[in-house]
């Protein structure tokens, strides 16, 4: 058990973080726009654009989110000084409120973390909603089970996390799990917080369609986009757009599947698609295939900063050995690590369960180290 000295010294040492993190928060400010966005929504005509409206109930949402949790952060490290400070008084002191407190600051440790990193997302678009797209690599149907498998483990990571999210296009593969499927996730932060996720992902595991029981390597990789802002203005030459318009594969109600309600757009000069099988009416998934391709193109522009989309398409078209980011060996042995951060964690079964939380702040803090 740690000393009194010890616990001070680290509620000190996180109270100091927290102050920092309050210069670039602002709780005051903060508080007030909650309270000029809460008054807004109770505005007669406030419900009358309905698209205007969730945005600002989602935005409302965010910051009573944020504030909440700064608050939350502040009160539980005054409360264990507090608790300390009794324990030091007690002619009697109960060692199960130091224990108590040791416990409290541990988890404490964690959250401080976790909102210095969130305050450190200040990118364009690290505010975002996000596109996540999952590709299968060559290797049959165990990559395409690979992809399934990594599918399942980020929507428990979403489910687990507060985000929201949209399965807006997949394809299936008849043998088994999947070629391809696209996600919308929305929530705060939610692109800065998936960007570092993309990349090719490998798996090391015993396959379970080996009737040898040989070990398979397979590969997927992964491709995040932000979703843009409804007034982006992008210049598309529409006769470099091919549009083609299909019968859904994914699930979605028997209207979906009996119409060619499904579409997907080609940028000819680059050879970029987005694709959209979410919707019943066929000229929203234009538009959701339409916001997709936008926000590729930029993507792209913007990480490779050349004029010419065209100079850097062959960068993401290898789904292989030796360009993957994080490997998953499930055989010989159990182990989950980042090759760029050497971040790694034993358990298998809880990483694919959505336990990805630290893979992500270790990313985040290794490029803020480099900014």
């Amino acid at each position: 058990m740690a000393e009194i000295y010890q616990l001070r010294e680290k509620i000190e040492e996180l109270t100091d973080t927290m102050k920092l993190i309050g210069d670039s928060l602002d709780p005051t400010s903060l508080e007030e726009e909650v309270k000029e966005l809460e008054k807004s929504t109770f505005a007669p005509e406030f419900w009358n654009d309905s698209e205007k409206a969730q945005k600002i109930m989602a935005d409302l949402s965010n910051k009573k989110d944020e504030l909440g949790k700064y608050n939350d952060i502040m009160n539980s490290l005054s409360d264990n000084t507090d608790m300390i400070d009794l324990v030091e008084m007690s002619e009697n002191p109960e060692i199960d409120i130091l224990n108590q407190v040791e416990k409290d600051l541990e988890k404490l440790t964690k959250d401080v973390s976790s909102m210095k990193l969130r305050t450190q997302l200040d990118g364009e678009y690290d505010k975002n909603n996000a596109y996540m797209s999952i590709n299968a690599g060559a290797g049959g149907l165990e990559a395409t089970d690979w992809a399934d498998m990594l599918l399942r483990m980020y929507t428990r990571y979403f489910e687990h996390n507060g985000f929201k999210y949209e399965v807006t296009d997949i394809n299936n593969e008849e043998a088994g799990g999947i070629k391809s499927a696209t996600l919308k996730v929305s929530g705060a932060y939610a692109y800065g917080y998936l960007k570092g996720e993309k990349g090719v992902h490998r798996l090391v595991r015993i396959s379970p369609f080996d009737s040898g029981a040989r070990r398979h390597t397979s590969f997927v990789s992964i491709d995040i986009f932000p979703e843009l802002p409804d007034d982006t203005e992008v210049e598309i030459d529409p006769s470099d757009l091919r549009i083609d318009t299909y019968r859904a594969s994914g699930a979605g109600g028997q209207h979906v599947n009996k119409t060619d309600s499904a579409v997907r757009i080609t940028h000819i000069p680059t050879g970029v698609v987005a694709s959209s099988q979410a919707e019943r009416s066929q000229m929203q998934n234009k538009d959701n295939a339409m916001k997709l391709l936008l926000s590729k193109l930029i993507q792209i522009k913007e990480e490779e900063q050349r004029e010419k989309i065209e100079d850097i398409q062959g960068k993401y078209s290898q789904i292989a050995w030796g360009s993957q980011i994080r490997s998953y060996v499930f055989q010989p042995y159990t182990l989950v690590k980042d090759h760029r951060t050497n971040y790694e964690i034993g358990n298998v079964e809880a990483v694919m369960d959505g336990d990805i939380q630290g893979f992500i702040d270790a990313y985040l803090a290794e490029s803020n180290k480099d900014n």
